[in-house]
């Protein structure tokens, strides 16, 4: 994307003439919206970050939350959206590469990865060939360098059909005399390892900074390419080489022109490095390509000239090649040289913070909610339980390789949020879910950001993990449109709202900009991952009954379909309200799961396509029927189908001996049955429902 003639301006007041070439490519790199959120971090830096548990938030490459004496976990979102939308394949495993690489930055160990997918119908030709090649991309990277896939979230909407929103985290672990110390100082080495520079991702960054249609060679070649091999060696150098080097960065999204501008701004610092000297693959590159190349599978490792001796020999040992490109002086100046040449010279300050951008904003009142009648409700529950928003999305997760490691004490498709076993100190678990509902967000950003927040804090909830930290990813269509860029500022209020209602802060997250196709919108996607601690991993509540127990329900339903599944699938509407929070009752439910832990044979939360979902999800998942009253739930509401498929909030289903709210049924035999008394709903034998309940890919 070009530099607007406001940003030209100030380059050249800034620079006191006009910028050289690669001065230029440099502030197109590092001032594109993908680097510098010149139009969002404003509004952004009124998210909490601030816990006593929480090390390092937001600002760097990783953050770090403390979760045992000396133990701490990094945790990151990532999206890689236009990518992989051009080169399904490549887009989604460079950015599984890219998140494990800005978990390496702090020395932390990869132990997990998660995914949260939106495609549009596979019906559709070209959503489903984005589909297959998204999903086989993360496998073939996460695989291949072990670090398992562990949960996710996939949505299915006809607006990610040529723009498909592909977001990844990656949690790691690092004592804290493992996290590299700092202390970078003038004379200090920048060592560049990894794979040597080409042509590959020239321009990504800008490229994520526009919209799509019509794409070009270009663009293509804008798409990184991944390398697995290189990225499982650089995991392994990491571990040991954290112990000779001051600073660990990722050399990605913006390539070195963001990498050398940022190391310089947070160590207050000047640079002067040699663009020439870096190793390449591709040796006909000019400075301007090797400044703004995106090259996947490389680091930036700062160390002192007497540290460089041991780093130097593990890197040899790895097989993992490097170059002293440069070093750190005193001043605040940015010097790059081409065969001794100076390209660019820029002060710091300048290079580093691309001008603040605030576009108009302007509301829009979304479809209200009209008079519905109530349907044959036996095939309503069928057409939502079909849906592939609600169906099992086992043809997803079994391509990945969730088991290696052996931590997962929760695996896809068992519970509610992924539990991960952290054997650093005994049976302690971090629990980690994502969440987002694009129709929530189109009909009240603000709304339906908060929603994902707190759906995402009651999944780890459900499972027996407490909240510690969250990380966002907003992804929208083009800010200079009043409608989109008014989305992303109430998503940015429901995600403050929601982290201070529950306590719970944000210590880092993504700004994803310009996702549209020849000139139409996504519906937005707000995505939150929450992560959580459980004291003992063996306690976790997976979604499952069995035979002969109790079902009980915790929470009132409400007549709330605005935005459901049920509203979609059965009645062709996006329209209405989505379900009201309150932030008392989710905490409320959180401390009653804490209590019965230990006690149930399984717990489900109540969220998307309501009780008749989560109920029919419990029974596949057990392989044991069930018998429900539905008219035994705390209601307000009377309408049967409003009781089967609200989505309010507040909610989840327990079973065991006993449990915790109202009981609403028991467990048993080959069939689930819905009934309000006397009168039976809907009946169908568990193994139709598991067909009915199953995507395909």
């Amino acid at each position: 994307m070009a530099l607007s003639p406001h940003e030209l301006e100030a380059i050249r007041r800034g620079l006191g003439r006009e910028p050289t070439e690669a001065e230029l490519a440099l502030f197109r790199s590092h001032w594109s919206e993908h680097c510098s959120y010149k139009s969002t971090r404003m509004w952004l830096r009124r998210l909490p970050s601030k816990a006593p548990w929480v090390v390092r938030g937001p600002g760097t490459d990783a953050p770090l939350v403390e979760i045992a004496e000396g133990l701490y976990v990094a945790f990151k979102i990532e999206s890689h959206n236009h990518p992989s939308a051009v080169d399904p394949y490549n887009g989604a495993a460079t950015g599984v590469g890219g998140i494990i690489r800005d978990i390496l930055t702090v020395g932390a160990k990869p132990i997990g990865l998660l995914v949260n997918l939106h495609f549009g119908p596979l019906d559709h030709p070209h959503a489903r060939w984005i589909a297959a090649n998204v999903v086989k991309g993360i496998s073939d990277y996460g695989n291949r360098v072990g670090v398992p896939v562990v949960g996710g979230e996939t949505w299915f909407d006809p607006d990610f059909t040529y723009t498909p929103i592909v977001l990844a985290t990656c949690i790691g672990v690092v004592e804290r005399g493992g996290v590299p110390p700092g202390g970078v100082a003038a004379g200090d080495l920048i060592v560049v390892a990894g794979l040597g520079a080409d042509k590959s991702g020239l321009g990504g960054s800008a490229f994520a900074s526009k919209t799509l249609g019509g794409e070009s060679e270009e663009d293509l070649g804008a798409v990184q390419v991944a390398d697995p091999l290189m990225g499982k060696k650089l995991i392994d150098l990491v571990q040991e080489a954290r112990r000779c080097v001051k600073y660990i960065k990722d050399l990605g999204g913006g390539g070195l022109a963001t990498a050398l501008a940022e190391l310089a701004e947070w160590f207050g610092l000047g640079v002067e490095a040699d663009l020439d000297k870096i190793h390449m693959w591709d040796r006909e590159m000019g400075p301007v390509e090797v400044l703004t190349s995106e090259t996947q599978e490389r680091l930036v490792f700062v160390m002192s000239p007497g540290q460089y001796k041991c780093f130097k020999e593990l890197a040899e040992r790895y097989e993992v090649p490097h170059s002293v490109i440069g070093r750190f002086v005193e001043g605040g100046e940015l010097l790059l040289r081409w065969r001794g040449e100076p390209v660019a010279k820029t002060p710091t300050w300048l290079a580093a913070k691309a001008p603040e951008t605030v576009w108009p904003q302007r509301s829009y009142d979304p479809p209200s909610l009209p008079q519905i009648p109530e349907p044959p409700l036996a095939k309503a529950v069928d057409a939502v339980l079909s849906s592939p928003n609600i169906a099992s999305k086992e043809a997803i997760y079994t391509r990945f390789d969730f088991d290696v490691g052996v931590r997962t004490a929760v695996k896809p498709g068992e519970g509610d949020a992924a539990v991960l076993k952290i054997y650093e100190r005994g049976s302690l678990g971090l629990v980690v879910k994502g969440d987002a509902n694009p129709r929530y967000a189109y009909l009240s950003p603000r709304l339906g950001a908060a929603n994902s927040f707190v759906k995402a804090y009651r999944n780890v909830a459900v499972v027996g993990g407490v909240a510690k930290a969250a990380v966002d990813s907003i992804n929208v269509g083009s800010p200079q449109r009043p409608e989109v860029y008014w989305q992303f500022v109430e998503a940015v209020e429901g995600l403050r709202e929601a982290a201070e209602g529950l306590g719970v802060p944000i210590v880092g997250g993504k700004v994803s900009l310009y996702n549209e196709y020849e000139g139409r919108p996504i519906k937005p996607v707000v995505a939150v991952v929450v992560l959580g601690v459980l004291e003992d991993v063996g306690l976790a509540n997976k979604a499952e009954w069995r035979d002969s127990d109790g079902i009980y329900i915790w929470g009132v339903t409400k007549g709330e379909v605005g935005g459901s599944e049920y509203l979609y699938r059965v009645h062709g509407l996006v329209a209405g309200t989505p379900p009201s929070i309150d932030y008392a009752t989710e905490k409320e439910l959180a401390e009653v799961v804490r209590k019965w832990l230990g006690r149930l044979s399984g717990a489900k939360d109540v969220g998307v396509g309501g009780l008749a979902a989560t109920l029919a999800k419990m029974a596949v998942n057990s392989g044991v029927g069930a018998d429900v009253d539905v008219c035994k739930a705390p209601a307000e509401t009377s309408r049967l189908d409003f009781l089967l498929f609200s989505e309010s909030n507040g909610r989840f289903i327990a079973a065991g001996e006993e449990g915790p709210g109202v009981r609403i049924g028991a467990a048993g035999g080959d069939k689930l049955v819905f009934r309000c008394g006397s009168s039976k709903i809907y009946e169908r034998k568990i193994e139709e429902l598991a067909r009915i309940m199953k995507l395909e890919l």
